[in-house]
């Protein structure tokens, strides 16, 4: 099974949209590698740079309510896979978005409000490891560390175990 946790990155904002996660003009790409470069080029948040190493060391994304809304894309999962993150924590996420995760093996856990803040609050160098079995997140920085609970439905459970939509087809049916 796949690892999901590592360094995580916080995108404290509500309502980060596709257009944010990767530009419209790159929906021309004809593979997914070739969307690499441009994760989150668009996003304006004060102190954010796209092309950091903190965004290019992450594997886990933190953010907000409502994230990956507008455009329904499959583009801005396949983003964040070719730049191996694998995990987005949020308040909620966007209907496809969430959706989109899941077909492609990737995790979105929604956690509540209040728990967001504490991880968010936890600072730089923020860890995150999930225990998808046990349906644990812990975040852990500068000595510190949150501990919070999710669940998933069985089915994106399986999806996700599987590998994503194709792998758990194949195996399925």
């Amino acid at each position: 099974m796949k690892n999901f946790g590592g360094p995580a990155i916080c995108l404290d904002r509500n309502d980060i949209n596709t257009d944010e996660i990767i530009p419209a003009k790159y929906l021309t790409e004809n593979s997914k590698e070739a969307l690499k470069p441009y994760i989150l080029e668009d996003l304006k948040l004060p102190g954010f740079d796209p092309v950091s190493e903190k965004l290019r060391r992450a594997k886990v994304i933190v953010t907000r309510a409502n994230f990956g809304c507008g455009s329904s894309r499959e583009h801005a999962v396949w983003v964040f896979e070719v730049n191996d993150i694998n995990v987005v924590i949020g308040e909620s996420f966007a209907r496809i978005f969430r959706q989109n995760m899941f077909n492609c093996g990737m995790l979105a856990v929604e956690l509540k409000k209040e728990e967001i803040a504490r991880i968010i609050a936890l600072g730089d160098d923020l860890n995150i490891a999930v225990d998808l079995g046990a349906g644990t997140v812990k975040a852990s920085a500068a000595g510190a560390e949150v501990a919070c609970k999710f669940e998933l439905n069985a089915f994106d459970r399986e999806l996700v175990l599987a590998g994503g939509w194709l792998p758990y087809a194949d195996k399925k049916y």
